[in-house]
Order: C-alpha cells, then structure tokens, then sequence
C-alpha cells in the first residue's frame, strides 16, 4: 500500500504551507502530489487533469514559492482562455499567497478597466494572470514587460489553442527569456498542444491524470433517450423533480445558450445565460447572482464554464451532448464537489446514440438509463418533500403568529383541514396547473450502442415529427423548437448517404429534386472525403444563423453534401455560412441547382 503524502513532504515554504493549513487542506490531490515535486525543480511540465481536481494549485503554489519578493518585476505569467478562470486562478493564488510579504498579483483581462490594471502593474505585481488578448495589449502599451519572466504557464491550453489564440501564445512566448520554465495544464493534449510543446519546452514531464475515480463516484450519471424537440420540456420535468439548490445545462452553441434560457424563463423558472458575446460586467453579473443562489439555472458554453467554480451546483445537465468525449468529465465533475452528491443526466437524441457509447468508454463509466420523469412521479416527490418540510416546522415550533391565522379563519367557519388544503393549493397549484390535460411525452427508441445490426426506420417529418403532438406540458406556448433532422435512415447509424463518384464540380451531380417541395434545398462543399457527420452540418447551420426552422433531408456525397432548410430565402442563411469553416475546410455554400431533365 502506498503511502499518504501530506502538503507538509512536499518542500513547500512556511508561509505558503500556513495559508493551505487556513484553506482546509493537509493532504494534495492526485496532479498536486505529482506536480509541485517536478515544477519546484524548475523541469518544463505538461499537465492534464481536468478543472475541480486542484490544478491551479498545483502551479500556484510552485509560481508564488519561484517569486524573489526583493524585486518588483514580472516573474510569473499566467495565460488562461476565459475572463472568469483568469479572475478565479488570481483569487486562488492570492488566497495562497497570503502569508507570504512583498508579493503582488494582478489579473488583466478584456472589459474590465485598462487605465486600474496599469496602475496595479506600475506598482510591481510579480505574477500576472490574464487572457491573451489582454496580455498582448499590455505588451503593446509596454505596461507590461517580460525580460524577467521565471515560468510562463498556460492554463486550459486547449481551450486557448480552440478559441484562436495560437498566434498571440507563441508571440508572448517568444517575447519571454529563453531559460524561463514553461508550464502547460489542461483538460485534454490535443494534437495541436503537442506540437507547441515540441516548439517551446525543453525535455518536459507529463503528467495525466484521468481522474475519473476522483469525483464521479460521487455523482449518479444518467442519460435519458429523447427526442430533440422534447428536450426543453424535459428540462422543465427535471428541474421540478430534483429541486435542485443550483442548476447548470451544458449547451454546445451560444444560440443554443440563450434559447433554452428564454423558454426557461418564459416558463417561470430562474434561468441566466453565460457565454462569450456577452459583456463582462454581464458575466460578472450572472456569476454573481448564480453563486448568491438568486438564480436557480445556469446554462453555459463549454468555453465559458471554464470559470466556474461553485460547490453547490446538485445538478448538471448535458442538453447537447459534447463534441469532445473528454469534455463529459469535465462538465460532470461540476457537481459532487467537496464531498457532496450530484447527479449529471445526458439528454441523448437519437442522432447522438453513438457518442453515448464514445463517452463511456472515453470516461471508463457506465451511464445508467433513466426515462422521462411522469408528473406522477414529480407529485410524488414534491409531497414527500412537503410532509418532510412540514414535520420539521412542527417540531421546531415558533409558530404562534400562523396559528392565530389559522384561529381566525376557523372563527370564520372554515375547517382547518380546509385551510391546509387551500395553503397547499396556493404554494403548488401554478406547477401542476400547467402540466393538467397534457399528454405524456415517450423517451426516444433507439440503440445506445449506434444501431450495429443495422438501421432502425425514421420518418421524414423533421422536427414536427421529433415531436409528435406530444411532451407538451410547461413549454408548449406555440414558440421555436428543436428538433431533431426528419430525412432517411442515412441520417443516423452508419451514415448510408448516397456516393457519388463525379465528386464536387460536377454540375449535373450538384443537381436533385428536393424532397418536399415547400423546402430549400442547400449545396455544401464538404463531403465524406473530410468525415462530415449529419451532426456537424447541423450544428454548421446553427453557427451561420439557422434557428428555430425545420431542417429536412441531409445527404453526404464524397465532395460535397445537400441539406433541407424550411426557408424561402435563405440568403442571410448563406452568408452566414460561407464565413465558417468545418474540419478545416472554408464553407462555400449556395442554393442547390434544380434538376432539369
């Protein structure tokens, strides 16, 4: 058996150590214990685990110990993707720095003053924390100078590398001295991370810890098999079932973001967005009402999550399944934080089956299979919740004032037991009310394992299929919906679409009657020869502009693809398009040629 490591064998000084002591903490994490060693003895490092597992410790404590507090330079830069993570690893490392005197940090992001983050710098801040937007205006402005950088670490390299800033990373890495330390952390090493490594760290460690056993024992993962335009109403079911303290829904699109958000809230619920086109002062904003607990749900970006750090959060909900299988742990490790239980329920359509599979075995878990919540069961739950509630009033007491209450009504004439029922009514009729007289909505049918032995029939009827007249209860008010692709079998399983060997530039195989006459049909200049999937021209026509319309036929050619959109003229639709790229090609996309025989 090994041994347990204390904080206390690590070689970490006095002061640092008195401020974990005051934090709470004796014992590192699994990427702490094997960390702070290596990067104590100024090796380049290459760290992943993912956020919740104490990784900005695990650099935090080594930068603030490499700090000389004698000279008020720059020595320890700190690169993150989000305004959020770089505010929430400045707090970390003041909070561990605290008892160490003579050391400064300042955090300088986007949208927050420029004019108070100059002074803060002039004043001498040995470590800086910012995006690289940011750090790169400083840079500019020569408020910000590198020659005396000890470690540059970069946190959530991946998400940096996604989000386009590759140039301004190696620029700010050329600009710092070569014999500098070089520190990079995240959640996933992909190809491209790798490759920089190469670039710029000199014989690194690796470090990975897939910490998988940390926290999702503590957290009930389940999905449940839905279909696409029934998962806003679900999502109602869910949150009245479970009652959760704290709420937050993965989305994979910012359109996506705010449109659960506005049918949340047009639905009574607590509900706030958080993602990249919003200002600053709003995210700070939402964050802080989310944190305070003044609003229930939370939906996010991938991306903009990266900064969030609550304890209180009991349920996560995948609404979109994520793109990446290893961003799932990520988003799951949200919950069951600090030693308490979560629960993560994966909202899974039929077109995304197979990443179901993908993640399990990504994650090495099984995610149970759970089915729609009936409004039996959501009864259920909130009158054993209410007995529990009223039980424990009892027997706490204090409950004169109400009682008199109660007395005058009796004097009144009416019956207590009537009063009760009345009081009932009152605090849970406007719930039950709006599920009265609706049908059942039916989990989806389909394989979790991606239809191997062969394809299972769909209709055609787009998203008016997905629904089916049924799964309306809180959200049906006659809005946009989601839904899933109506079209052949080719549009899920094993990606039957038809092959044409002309390929792309071929005018005659660009031409095809459409299937519904009321649609138009798109031509898209990516094919199976770059592995496009139905999914991703999916979610490609929600990044060009697509939203709340009818997606019809989708067909896959070895150049090129067609797609049905319920528009007349879907000129912005293309425009939008044709400013996007898909596995790395540039989208030309037009309207597809009528077939003229």
């Amino acid at each position: 058996m090994e041994s347990e490591i204390f904080f206390t064998d690590l070689q970490i000084e006095p002061s640092i150590l008195q401020a974990i002591e005051e934090m709470g903490f004796t014992k590192p994490s699994p990427i702490q214990a094997q960390a702070i060693p290596i990067l104590l003895q100024g090796i380049d490092c290459v760290g992943q685990a993912k956020t919740g597992t104490g990784k900005t410790a695990a650099f935090g404590i080594p930068a603030i110990q490499a700090v000389d507090t004698t000279l008020k330079t720059t020595q320890v830069l700190v690169l993150c993707p989000t305004r959020e993570l770089a505010m929430q690893v400045n707090d970390e490392i003041m909070k561990l720095a605290k008892y160490k005197k003579g050391i400064r940090c300042t955090a300088v992001f986007g949208g927050a003053s420029m004019d108070k983050q100059i002074d803060s710098l002039k004043r001498g801040s040995q470590i800086v924390v910012g995006t690289p937007g940011r750090i790169m205006d400083h840079i500019d402005r020569g408020t910000l100078k590198l020659e005396n950088i000890r470690q540059i670490i970069l946190d959530e390299a991946d998400e940096m590398l996604d989000m386009g800033f590759r140039d301004d990373i190696e620029f700010i890495l050329s600009e710092t001295p070569s014999d500098r330390q070089t520190i990079f952390f995240s959640a996933t090493m992909a190809k491209p991370i790798m490759e920089l490594t190469k670039k710029y760290l000199s014989n690194p460690q690796v470090i990975k810890v897939m910490n998988t056993d940390m926290t999702v024992e503590l957290i009930d993962q389940r999905f449940i098999p839905v279909k696409e335009g029934d998962k806003i109403p679900l999502m109602g079911r869910l949150i009245d079932l479970y009652e959760p303290k704290l709420c937050l829904v993965f989305c994979n699109t910012k359109r996506m973001v705010d449109e659960v958000v506005e049918r949340l809230q047009d639905s009574g619920y607590a509900a706030e967005a958080l993602h990249g086109d919003m200002r600053q002062m709003q995210r700070t904003q939402v964050m802080a009402k989310f944190r305070q607990g003044k609003i229930q749900i939370l939906a996010a970006t991938d991306v903009a999550a990266r900064g969030i750090d609550v304890n209180d959060i009991e349920l996560v909900v995948n609404y979109d399944i994520p793109l990446d299988t290893e961003y799932y742990v990520h988003r799951i490790g949200r919950t069951g934080r600090a030693g308490k239980k979560g629960v993560a329920i994966s909202l899974v359509s039929r077109r995304d089956s197979r990443l179901l599979r993908d993640i399990e075995h990504a994650a090495k878990t099984t995610i149970k299979q759970d089915v729609i919540p009936s409004l039996e069961d959501i009864e259920k739950n909130k009158h054993a919740k209410f007995i529990l509630n009223i039980k424990q009033s009892i027997q706490e007491g204090d409950n004169e004032k109400y009682i008199q209450w109660i007395n005058e009504l009796q004097e009144e004439g009416f019956a207590p037991v009537d009063v009760a029922a009345a009081l009932i009514k009152l605090e849970y009729h406007h719930i039950f009310s709006q599920y009265e007289g609706k049908d059942e909505m039916q989990n989806e049918s389909f394989s979790r394992f991606g239809d191997r032995g062969g394809r299972e029939p769909q209709g055609r009827g787009g998203r008016d299929q997905g629904r089916g007249g049924r799964g309306n209860d809180r959200f049906d008010r006659g809005g946009p919906q989601r839904g899933p692709r109506g079209g052949n079998d080719r549009d899920f399983g094993r990606d039957q679409a038809p092959r044409n060997d002309r390929g792309f530039g071929d005018e005659k195989a660009q031409r095809g009657f459409k299937s519904d006459p009321n649609m138009t049909r798109l031509f898209l200049n990516v094919g199976r020869d770059v592995r496009v999937m139905p999914k991703e021209i999916i979610q490609l026509l929600e990044f060009g502009g697509l939203r709340g319309k009818k997606v019809g036929n989708i067909d896959i050619y070895d150049k090129f693809s067609f797609v049905e959109v319920d528009m007349k003229n879907p000129v912005d639709l293309i425009i939008g398009l044709n400013k996007t790229e898909l596995k790395g090609v540039k989208i030309k996309a037009e309207v597809a040629k009528d077939k003229k025989d």
